[in-house]
């Protein structure tokens, strides 16, 4: 039997593992969040005491490895031995999850007091570990919190509302909870975990009032997005699908510029009489730089003034676009850059009054836009250059401003929320730029980086749910995809009913070079949510109180000898 345990239970681990990579696209098998953790919490909780830690550990990291690996396989198209650095230290989490999950949080080793509401106590403390260990890896060494559980909910509208209450990492605890509550009650220890009924009826009646109460908040938020005056934002969506390698485009800047141009007035004059408010292209869209000076006096290079130039004698709409911009001075009257310049991956929101704003970007993407060390490590940049094939053009510098920036559409104002590339997956810093009043999200990003692989798809899984989070509705702009238009309940639909509002060729891959004019909703007085209030701490809180409590529950009991290895099913009387 002890055999059969040894060889099942590293299945059950990779079995969970392969499971979560089914939630995210490409696959998207949302309906697995069910299910997908009971083999590793039967396999954890069922462990004797000899060598537990260790063993714990290893099954933990192995449902993280075979988690991270085929999750984040679209990383090859720039660099594989990033790739597998990448997922087998993220699975590390799993594995530190599972340590806790098989000692303090395991309901079945001896001695333990089965109180009333044991089930759901040790169910809870599980689910909201997880959940602090998924904000942990988010955050540690300036964080990677790709693909919580809860952006499993991406396609499910109802459950995906309470994001708002603690993040898209809060929302992690909900099938976990439950999962571990109905192994307890389904599974059970014949040696000493016999439950009475009232026991098991309290332990359902806790999942059946979870999950009664997240579905009710969900109907309530669907049902209740669209009241209140709103402004409605008309965005025409650029995207060229420009093929990349690395960093490089591989169109001249010649082709970028006409491209912009050309599709850009195209779908102007097929809007006809329903002009677009904005014109959108994606981040660093243009290949001239802007050169600002302390005072805040700008230019731009001549490419960018002659397709904006192009565009301004068709279209009055505020064009809002990615740019890198230059840390520059003035010399006789005109804008040189500095020695030794810093320079920003930059969002520019430009009127046609000629009032520029941007924002420069907080969260940079390591060994992408900058190498730890590489001043002092310069064989770092030849790592870089044999992984992604080409050169590392030098590090890009971090932005500090956390003021939203401002717009105007038919005289009324509203702020924006800016963010570039994969910023609109770190709630942590999007949070800091909520206001009260009318706000949307913006972002524009480039994957192309990734090629067609499902990098993009991931990242607006992920991005979406910002939407839910501060309940401001969002527009995206890609190279590559996925350009889109997202309501405050993280929808595309159009806020008049009809299609989503996603740019997709007649196959329905986002990997399509085409304009689409999406419209949003903002509404002037939008709530501001315990999340956007908050933040983590919630979840932060959550995971340490369950850690304390559970290690001061520990020592009111003293443990038993040693448990058979495999659990077994109650003979009923």
């Amino acid at each position: 039997m002890k055999r059969l345990a040894f060889a099942l239970r590293p299945l059950a681990a990779i079995a969970s593992g392969a499971g979560m990579a089914l939630l995210f696209p490409p696959h998207s098998v949302g309906k697995l969040v069910w299910l997908v953790l009971v083999p590793i919490l039967i396999a954890l909780w069922s462990l004797g005491e000899k060598r537990r830690k260790r063993k714990a550990f290893f099954l933990g990291y192995l449902t993280g490895a075979a988690f991270f690996l085929p999750n984040l396989v679209w990383l090859r198209s720039v660099t594989d031995v990033g790739w597998v650095a990448l997922s087998l230290y993220l699975a590390l989490f799993p594995a530190a999850w599972a340590l806790f999950a098989s000692t303090l949080g395991n309901p079945w080793r001896g001695g333990r007091k089965e109180g009333l509401f044991s089930a759901p106590l040790y169910a809870f403390s599980c689910a909201a570990t997880w959940a602090a260990l998924e904000w942990l890896r988010g955050w540690l060494f300036t964080g990677f919190g790709w693909n919580p559980l809860g952006v499993a909910f991406h396609e499910t509208p109802v459950f995906s509302q309470a994001a708002d209450l603690l993040g898209v990492t809060g929302l992690s605890m909900l099938p976990i909870f439950m999962q571990a509550v109905l192994v307890q009650v389904c599974v059970r220890r014949v040696s000493q975990y016999h439950s009475a009924v009232l026991r098991r009826q309290v332990a359902m009646g806790c999942v059946v009032l979870v999950m009664g109460a997240a579905y009710a908040y969900g109907v309530w938020r669907l049902t209740t997005s669209k009241q209140g005056e709103s402004i409605r934002l008309r965005a025409l969506l650029v995207q060229l699908n420009i093929p990349q390698e690395a960093a490089r485009p591989l169109w001249t800047a010649e082709e970028v510029h006409i491209g912009y141009e050309d599709d850009t007035l195209a779908a102007v004059e097929k809007a006809g009489s329903k002009q677009p408010d904005w014109i959108m292209w994606p981040e660093t869209a243009l290949t001239g730089r802007i050169l600002r000076a302390d005072d805040g006096t700008w230019g731009m290079w001549q490419q960018n003034v002659d397709t904006i130039d192009r565009i301004r004698e068709k279209s009055p709409a505020t064009i809002v676009f990615g740019v890198n911009e230059t840390e520059s001075e003035a010399h006789d009257g005109m804008l040189m850059m500095k020695e030794d310049a810093k320079e920003w991956n930059s969002l520019a929101i430009l009127p046609s009054d000629g009032q520029l704003q941007t924002f420069r970007k907080h969260h940079l993407v390591i060994f992408g836009e900058y190498i730890p060390l590489i001043d002092k490590l310069p064989f770092l940049g030849k790592i870089y250059e044999q992984q992604s094939g080409v050169e590392f053009g030098g590090g890009l510098s971090v932005g500090e401003s956390l003021e939203p920036l401002t717009a105007e559409v038919k005289g009324q104002n509203f702020g924006v929320i800016p963010t570039v590339c994969f910023e609109d997956t770190v709630p942590r810093l999007m949070r800091k730029f909520v206001r009260e009043g009318p706000q949307v999200i913006v972002n524009v990003t480039n994957d192309g980086w990734f090629k067609e692989t499902e990098g993009a798809a991931q990242q607006f899984a992920n991005a979406r749910f910002r939407a839910i989070e501060f309940r401001r509705p969002m527009i995206r702009c890609a190279n590559t995809g996925v350009s889109a238009a997202v309501t405050p309940v993280g929808t595309t639909l159009h806020p008049d009913g009809g299609k989503p509002q996603e740019l997709r060729d007649e196959k329905g891959s986002h990997f399509t070079r085409g304009t689409l004019m999406a419209e949003v909703d903002i509404p002037k007085n939008p709530p501001v949510t315990l999340y956007a209030r908050i933040g983590d701490w919630g979840v932060i809180l959550l995971g340490v109180f369950s850690i304390v409590g559970m290690s001061l529950r520990k020592k009111e009991a003293p443990e038993a000898p040693e448990e058979p290895e495999a659990p077994e099913e109650d003979e009923e009387k």
